[in-house]
């Protein structure tokens, strides 16, 4: 088996983790590509050396890993994306922090889950990703989203003015301070921070929820992800800030911003035992009352 590992810093006490995860997968002799600014973090910060096959610090190409480890949280699973792309390559999230919907193996579950890995008793989900196309083409590199996409002002005056429209039907004018597009694997993110519904991954849905709309009757909206919807910011600022997940720009107001659903998902792993419901319940603590 040939994995690659993709991580960010991380503090002290997920260390003994760490190195307990590298003995592990060092005892099933499996064959690691290793993130070179990770392997550099790990080799100044910690007592140990993982050994590894290679290195890489580009998106992959040819020599390509049978599974992909995301050490970190969500933030840190997103920018693993950008490295997978289309090669439909399974990512496992390991959650080296708190919260993780993505990230959802714990540190105390890493023996547990590879073990499961190893013996193959996990699932692979689909993910629905959006794919994001500007007049400006902004987002060159990548221009696909697992979370949302988002238009958000830049400063604290007036609200900016946002026209949707599906299948170039008209379908709102949102005056508010931003917009959110989220996939059902987003709908646990920002989205949900405003008041969007969880969605169950894996349901052909987009969410469309305004940041602090202007008019309180301007509800969250679910709509199907074979749809096309357009995006076009108004009013006084010259400019407002366009995010893909975790990468932003500077955008002109009157671009036009074209989403669909990717022709291509995102694999990840989940392991036995580990449902969705499960995590929403613990994570979130969905439906916990002290008094029950």
């Amino acid at each position: 088996m040939k994995a690659a590992i993709f991580g960010k810093n991380f503090n002290e006490n997920f260390k003994s983790s760490l190195n307990k995860f590298f003995d592990i997968l060092k005892e099933n002799k499996v064959e690691l590509m290793i993130y070179e600014p990770y392997f550099r973090f790990i080799s100044e910060n910690c007592s140990f050396v993982p050994d590894i096959y290679t290195l890489y610090n580009e998106p992959f190409t040819d020599d390509l890993p049978d599974l992909v480890f995301s050490i970190g949280g969500d933030g840190t699973f997103l920018d693993t994306v950008s490295y997978v792309k289309d090669k439909e390559i399974p990512i496992a999230g390991i959650n080296s922090g708190r919260l993780g919907f993505l990230a959802n193996i714990s540190k105390d579950d890493i023996p547990k889950a590879l073990k499961a890995i190893f013996e193959n008793r996990f699932t692979l989900e689909n993910r629905t990703l959006l794919e994001v196309n500007t007049d400006k083409k902004y987002f060159s590199e990548f221009n696909f989203a697992l979370n949302e996409v988002t238009v958000l002002k830049r400063d604290s005056g007036s609200m900016i003015t946002i026209n949707v429209f599906v299948n170039g039907e008209f379908l709102n004018t949102y005056w508010a301070d931003g917009l959110i597009l989220s996939t059902p694997t987003g709908s646990t993110a920002y989205s949900l921070s405003l008041g969007g519904p969880i969605v169950v991954p894996g349901s052909s849905n987009f969410i469309i929820t305004p940041v602090a709309p202007h008019n309180l009757t301007v509800r969250p909206i679910v709509l199907p992800d074979n749809c096309d919807i357009t995006i076009k910011v108004t009013g006084r600022a010259e400019n407002y800030l366009l995010s893909i997940d975790s990468r932003s720009v500077v955008a002109e107001k009157n671009t036009e911003i074209c989403v669909k659903a990717a022709s291509f998902k995102i694999k990840t792993v989940r392991i036995e035992g580990n449902s969705f419901f499960n995590n929403i319940r613990d994570k979130l603590m969905w439906g916990f009352d002290k008094r029950n």
